[in-house]
């Protein structure tokens, strides 16, 4: 965006490319017109997965964790969720490290050309390596696969038994999970949308350094991300209540990290200090990937996979909302627009987190556990009990 608009006087670009008069606030609605299907998909996309395989609906982002409900062990689950989680990350930085040198070679269409083609093969990578399940999975050894399905034994769902929906919209600890992933999204694609943007408009760089220094704090974001799921199940193996865990994580990923941001319109005199700022805020704000984010798998795992689509895509609002609320700040006044988007931003991540502190659980709750129906074996004379079948 930075380098598609009319305000690029100083970016060295050497290209001709189209350039567009377009207002903040227009821009702001371009930005949110890319997660309309991204909101709309990821609650279908979850249930699918959970119904038919993620393989099959190849719904990656909310559908992977239905693969983890039924791969990961619940002792390794917070750092092979953060690894996976992490890669959105690593593409963020990947793309804006690489797409300030494409944009200045080439122009910015190509961006989308280059970056799409590769999209397109990674989705037939993603057909033939993925499988659903371990039992599936050719190249496992019998004692990995063993080891896996041992530890998931209490987990496996009984897909016969229908969704409880009513006790799912009754529950308060799902409404909390997705309400503090709403909120801390909103955090993460300020990230993603106004960091090129601000970096551009407060230091009136090149696109290449733009790339550069916009990507910076992602690259640390992924390390942390992942760091944060061995912390996690650290913590875990110290005895930790697993509750605890998922809400300090929550803690360190969200408020250090809005705090940073809403300082950075009072430190612009400082080029070395406002990089700092950005990288630590952007950096630390992934650690909720082995907080919040993963919830579902504690409180039912069982409905992983529909439960995470859904807060996800509640989540995406967040996607759309704001860079239509960002543009409308910057659209009225530049300098102080950034202040009071930020203070936003501070209040909204700060109100879904204390909501999470107060109202969040880890355990597995009744109407996601496994409902048995007693029956008498005339045989032996005893009340059996078996999974309820609808």
């Amino acid at each position: 965006m930075v380098a598609m608009v009319n305000n690029t006087d100083h970016i060295l670009c050497f290209t001709k490319a189209p350039v567009y008069n377009w207002s903040p606030q227009t821009q702001g609605i371009i930005f949110s017109s890319v997660q309309y299907g991204m909101m709309l998909m990821q609650s279908p996309g979850g249930f699918l997965a959970g119904k038919i395989g993620t393989k099959k609906v190849g719904a990656g982002y909310g559908g992977q964790f239905a693969l983890w409900q039924r791969w990961a062990p619940p002792q390794e689950r917070s750092r092979l969720c953060s690894i996976a989680l992490s890669g959105m990350v690593l593409g963020v930085f990947v793309i804006l490290l690489v797409g300030g040198v494409i944009i200045q070679a080439l122009g910015w269409p190509y961006v989308f050309y280059i970056f799409g083609g590769f999209g397109c093969g990674c989705s037939l990578l993603w057909f033939i390596l993925i499988y659903d399940d371990p039992a599936s999975y050719p190249w496992i050894s019998s004692s990995e696969k063993e080891y896996i399905l041992s530890s998931l034994h209490q987990q496996i769902s009984s897909e016969e038994q229908p969704l409880p929906i009513k006790a799912m919209l009754r529950s308060l600890p799902l409404w909390t999970m997705c309400l503090g992933t709403t909120t801390h999204q909103w955090l993460v694609n300020t990230y993603i949308v106004y960091i090129p943007t601000y970096i551009s408009n407060v230091f009136k760089i090149n696109i290449r350094e733009n790339g550069f220094l916009s990507s910076l704090p992602f690259f640390v974001g992924w390390a942390v991300g992942i760091l944060g799921g061995l912390l996690a199940d650290f913590l875990l193996s110290k005895n930790f209540r697993l509750v605890t865990v998922r809400k300090i994580l929550t803690v360190l990923g969200t408020l250090p990290s809005a705090a940073l941001i809403v300082s950075l319109p009072y430190i612009q005199f400082s080029y070395v200090t406002t990089i700092a700022f950005l990288t630590l805020s952007c950096g630390l704000a992934p650690l909720c990937q082995s907080g919040v984010y993963i919830n579902a798998l504690d409180i039912a795992p069982r409905y992983a996979s529909l439960l995470m689509g859904t807060s996800r895509g509640l989540a995406h609002s967040s996607a759309v909302l704001v860079p239509i609320i960002g543009g409308f700040f910057l659209d009225q006044d530049p300098d102080l627009g950034w202040r009071n988007f930020f203070f936003l931003l501070f209040a909204i991540s700060q109100c879904g987190l204390i909501i999470y502190l107060v109202f969040g659980k880890a355990e597995v709750q009744e109407w996601a556990k496994e409902r048995m129906m007693t029956r008498f074996c005339s045989t032996s004379g005893k009340d059996i009990k078996t999974p309820a079948v609808s």
